[in-house]
């Protein structure tokens, strides 16, 4: 077990450092950086100043020792500064990312326990109503895009019904405000959550071993639960942790939608204000967010199932 985490810990650090020098190499393949300081002006673009921002992003040094200074400067959360602001980025994305966090995590759970269970119940009722149910709700909710959702529930509960607030973050945890954020961001994955696990269900309910549990009299919950449940956990259980990560790029249209602010929509006003160096630090997050769940999910893949483990 200690050599399989040893090396897919090694696998993901050598993802990351893949993924730096990717950034970094995009950073410089677009030109002098100087010229986007330029183009957003404030800075006075004479020729000591010129010569003086070039010193401070160290473009009168190789291009190996840039990436290795500007490395050091990531490990040590040193983004840079903003085009817009001249804030420093680790600080927006600081205040930004509890916002998404909690809106990722809010339409991961609403997910996770809707579209599981839902996928079971699919599962062991094949072929009744509640089955074709499951199957309509899988099949609308992956047709129908989560941007849409959003603008149709801003319509029908904000609008004509004035249940709900339209858009904002609100004060604190501010439930109303969250309700529709993250029911929309939960739409696409409860459904994904849904075909998988009533995919899974059925081919291990379908098994010998689950028949001869039920010869022998097991109790029917038991056999669902036991022996199918936990043998089809491994399909929702990657889709879990990934989506997870999904969510959090997902946030990029509901934050926009919604006007929440998180770091979605910080990614959004990055692009249209051609803010590059919030879009790296953005892309970076996102990044080691990604690797890291795919870690996690490898090594809970190595605890369900030890067979993974000698690969």
């Amino acid at each position: 077990m200690t050599r399989f985490i040893i090396r897919r810990v090694a696998f993901s650090v050598l993802a990351v450092l893949v993924a730096t020098m990717l950034v970094f190499s995009l950073s410089r393949a677009t030109g002098d950086p100087r010229l986007l300081y330029a183009q957003q002006g404030g800075y006075g673009m004479t020729e000591e100043n010129w010569a003086a921002l070039g010193k401070k992003l160290r473009l009168d040094k190789p291009l190996v020792v840039q990436y290795i200074l500007w490395l050091n400067d990531v490990l040590h959360g040193n983004l840079g500064e903003s085009l817009l602001d001249r804030r420093p980025i680790a600080k927006s994305i600081g205040e930004k990312w509890p916002n998404t966090f909690k809106l990722a995590l809010g339409a991961w759970i609403i997910a996770t326990i809707g579209g599981v269970p839902l996928g079971v119940l699919s599962a062991v009722k094949r072929g009744s109503p509640w089955d074709l149910i499951g199957r309509v709700f899988a099949l609308f909710g992956q047709a129908l895009p989560i941007f849409w959702i959003g603008l149709l529930g801003i319509l029908v509960f904000a609008v004509y019904l004035r249940w709900l607030p339209a858009g904002t973050m609100g004060n604190g945890l501010a439930i109303r405000n969250m309700i529709m954020p993250t029911l929309a961001l939960a739409w696409l994955p409860m459904a994904g959550y849904l075909r998988l696990t009533r995919s899974a269900m059925l081919e291990i309910l379908d098994s010998e071993y689950v028949k001869f549990a039920r010869a022998k009299g097991v109790p029917e919950w038991k056999v669902i639960w036991k022996h199918g449940f936990r043998n089809a956990l491994l399909a929702p259980l990657t889709f879990s942790a990934l989506q997870l990560v999904a969510f959090i790029h997902g946030a990029v249209v509901i934050e926009t939608v919604f006007s929440w602010p998180g770091l979605g929509r910080l990614a959004v006003e990055a692009v249209w204000n051609s803010d590059f160096p919030t879009i790296v630090g953005v892309t970076l997050i996102f990044t080691v967010i990604y690797v890291g769940m795919n870690l996690l999910t490898d090594l809970a893949y190595g605890y369900v199932d030890p067979r993974i483990r000698y690969d």
